[in-house]
This record gives structure tokens, sequence and C-alpha cells, in this order.
């Protein structure tokens, strides 16, 4: 059966033509998806009895609650939701974060993910498709902070700018004023840097830049590509130099941001040349460098690099004028940091 959520107001005024009923009738369906967020037709009080029987028939809402959650000592919490993909049934995970009066929630845009990055647990995974917008969605609205979210970061499993897609449907969704109402200042989204159209068309970092003015953060981590390429496969086909090259066609003086972030490991990326070269390379782009702690995962030889080394780093490149912080870890006791989230290996 077809679901309503995840669904923008074209596409659920395509559903009204369909259905027979005025167009106007599907800006009071966004509201009770969206805004309302109910989870049965019975609860579109406004709707007459013989529409929701008919939308009952013919549609679900598509609401899935979590399986599990954790939660962890400094406040952090982690839900685990199944995604069933043919015969397998897969798990996904979101994170909420507080931080005094904001909470953010990390989303995952895919069961997996086939970038393949060596220091992340999602990536060991390999790839089982994507998810779509209802399920992306359904993230925010079962999450038991649902009501008091402030922010979100697409920074959970998967890729998405491999998803973009249902990812924009869902940046769609979240700052139309049918839907959550947010500031696109509200989200931020991550993403290895796809620099490149497979198909020819345009890449889909160019279509983030173009068809949102959320803020962008790229996962970095090493300046030399022939490094980078060892801890992220994917530099070979989408060099980090050519991402740093479309991002500086854009404006990101006002109150748009770029950051990037960079995982610690020791003796691999934390030396005085790693950091002169990083400075070279974003030099002239208005932007964060956000340092993070490598999050030990099993059967991995990559160490975190020590305090001091992680002090200096930050402080070479603070003085060679690119701001740069320390990204507190949070949830690590639960596997909601940096590089650990799995879904529960696989398949749940």
């Amino acid at each position: 059966m077809k679901k309503l959520l995840g669904m923008t107001l074209e596409e659920l005024k395509q559903v009204c033509s369909e259905l027979g009923t005025p167009a106007y009738t599907a800006k009071q369906i966004a509201h009770w998806l969206y805004v309302a967020r109910v989870d049965s037709f019975d609860k579109m009080t406004n709707l007459s009895k013989a529409l929701r029987e008919r939308l009952s028939g013919e549609y679900e809402i598509g609401r899935t609650k979590y399986l599990d959650f954790a939660a962890s000592q400094d406040g952090t919490k982690k839900y685990l939701f199944p995604v069933q993909r043919g015969e397998s049934l897969y798990g996904v995970e979101a994170v909420m974060i507080p931080d005094k009066e904001r909470a953010t929630l990390c989303v995952s845009s895919q069961p997996g993910c086939r970038m393949g990055c060596r220091f992340c647990m999602t990536g060991r995974q390999g790839y089982h498709g994507s998810l779509d917008a209802g399920e992306i969605i359904n993230q925010y609205l079962e999450a038991d902070e649902s009501a008091r979210l402030t922010n979100t970061v697409f920074m959970g499993m998967g890729e998405p700018l491999d998803n973009w897609e249902n990812v924009k449907k869902v940046i769609e969704i979240l700052v139309a004023p049918w839907g959550f109402g947010w500031s696109p200042k509200r989200i931020t989204l991550s993403t290895i840097g796809i620099n490149r159209a497979v198909d020819g068309g345009v890449a889909p970092l160019r279509r983030f830049l173009d068809e949102s003015s959320c803020h962008l953060a790229v996962s970095l981590h090493n300046p030399f590509p022939a490094q980078r390429a060892e801890l992220m496969p994917m530099e070979k086909p989408y060099p980090i130099e050519e991402t740093i090259s479309i991002i500086k066609e854009y404006d990101f003086t006002g109150q748009r941001r770029v950051s990037f972030e960079y995982i610690m490991f020791n003796g691999v990326n934390d030396s005085k040349a790693h950091a002169d070269a990083l400075a070279r390379l974003l030099k002239g782009l208005e932007c964060r460098i956000n340092l993070i702690r490598f999050h030990k995962i099993p059967d991995s030889p990559l160490e975190t690099s020590p305090m001091p080394v992680i002090e200096a780093f930050k402080k070479r490149l603070n003085d060679s004028g690119i701001v740069t912080t320390l990204r507190a870890s949070r949830g690590e006791d639960i596997l909601a940091a940096c590089g650990m989230l799995s879904g529960k290996q696989n398949k749940i």
C-alpha cells in the first residue's frame, strides 16, 4: 500500500486529484502529517468521513515506531528503526543530541553506505539501498523528543548526496510552512563530496548548493589526496580538490556556513605538514574546521591522536587564520558518536 508520509504538497495535490477531491485538501492533509503529526486517518477530523475511508483504503500514513533505544550518560539518545528491503530487515539509527536549549537530531539517509570509509562502522556494512523520504521523516516524528527538536544534521548512516532526491524532499518538508516550518539555517548536510554526476547531469554537490540554502559540512580527514584515498576510497572518483573548487564558487560569507570535518588519527593525519597542507587547501574560503577524536571501532588499526597533538594541530590551524574547534564527543558509551552507527550489524 502506498504511504503519504514523505510526500510534498505537490504530491499530495496529485493524490487529491486522483481521489477527485479539491486541491486545497492537500494542505489539510499536509497539516495533519507534519504539523499535527497524527498517526491515523481517523484523527484527520476536518476531512469528511468518506474521504478518510477512501484514504485508508488506498494509502497508509507510513509511520513506523522505533524498535529500541539507548540512553547515554551525557543525555544523548540513540534510536533504532526497522527498514524492510525485500526479504531482509535492516536497522537504521538516529541520534538525539541535547545541548542546553538545543535538541539536534542526527538522521540517517541510507541503511548502510557505499562510500566505504575505513574508519566508519556504517561503511563496513555495504550498500542496501536508500531510504525514501517517508523513512527519513519518520525518524523526526517517532523520536521521543519530536516536539522539541530545534536542529537537524544529515550525519547518520549513509551518504546524503547519494540519495539527494529523497533528502531534497525531506528538506522541503522541514522548511515549508505547510511542513515543519524550520529555517534552513537549522539544517546541516554532511557529505564526502560527491562532485561528479554519474549520468552526465548536475553533480549532487552542486545540486545541494543550488537547490537548498542549508549548511554544508564536508568530511575531509586528510589534505593529501593519496593519503585521503587510503582512508576514503571515494577520493578517487570524487577528488577533494575538486570538491573545494566547487565550494569556492559559492558565497559562504553570510548566514550559510561551510565546515570541514577532520577526524584525528594518530600518526596518520595529525602532523604539522598535514595542518599546513590543510590551511593551503582551504585558503581564501570562509569556513570552519571541526576536529573530531577518532572513536575506536572493532578490528581497526587506527587510533585517535593524543590530546596534546590535537591541541597543537588546532592551534596551528587557528594561527593560520582558519577557525578551528574540537568537537565534543557525544554518546560514545552507547556507540552513537561519529563513525559508530551500525544499525545492529546490518540485519535485525
